[in-house]
């Protein structure tokens, strides 16, 4: 499989995701407890180790110790699943607990996104860095914010209540918090800036 899973060290999930549809299992060094505590064995445990001992750790579990602090270790994390030959990632645990965390792991997606596809999960939503242009099929009825990464420029959309019609975003501005699905299909396309989609949980 060309998709992993990778556990953060913020809001632990309260229901755990379906993991047979991952190659991998991953986490940072600070989420290894909320996996162990669930009796979910991951495939890599890496980090800087400041949250426990890497000799905690079962000997079947590969361990990689990061100690690079000029780097997240969600960053490093990111590195290594990468080098291990996997294109797109299913990351839980991203946000919640502290906020500057959860910003700093939005900046992290968006610096990756050339890279990786990146899909955050939490209990409310999941989230995503769009491409220029993207369709979104099967949320008729959803919650659909458009925000922007800070500045979105021609935004143009169908199929939302609030229709944007070669519109600009700016977190210092607007923000397009709140949408609505009114159709299963739906179409965003944007001609400039960077755009973080959220789709609200059923």
């Amino acid at each position: 499989m060309s998709r992993a899973a990778l556990f953060l060290n913020g809001q632990s999930p309260a229901q755990i995701p379906d993991l047979k549809q991952f190659g991998e299992i991953f986490c940072t060094d600070g989420a290894y407890r909320y996996l162990e505590a669930n009796n979910i064995i991951p495939d890599v445990v890496s980090g800087d180790f400041d949250s426990i001992s890497p000799e905690e750790i079962p000997q079947e579990i590969e361990v990689i110790i990061t100690p690079d602090q000029d780097f997240t270790d969600f960053e490093k994390a990111l590195d290594i699943i990468e080098e291990k030959g996997y294109k797109e990632v299913y990351i839980y645990g991203s946000s919640g607990m502290e906020h500057d965390h959860f910003l700093g792991n939005l900046t992290t997606g968006l610096k990756y996104k050339s890279r990786l596809t990146l899909m955050f999960f939490d209990d409310f939503s999941y989230y995503f860095f769009t491409e220029k242009k993207t369709m979104l099929e099967g949320y008729k009825g959803r919650i659909i914010s458009l925000y922007p990464f800070p500045v979105a420029k021609g935004i143009q959309t169908k199929g939302l209540k609030y229709t944007l019609n070669n519109e600009d975003l700016d977190l210092t501005q607007r923000v397009g918090t709140r949408n609505i699905a009114m159709e299963d299909s739906i179409e965003i396309e944007y001609a400039e800036g960077e755009l973080l989609i959220f789709i609200k949980k059923e």
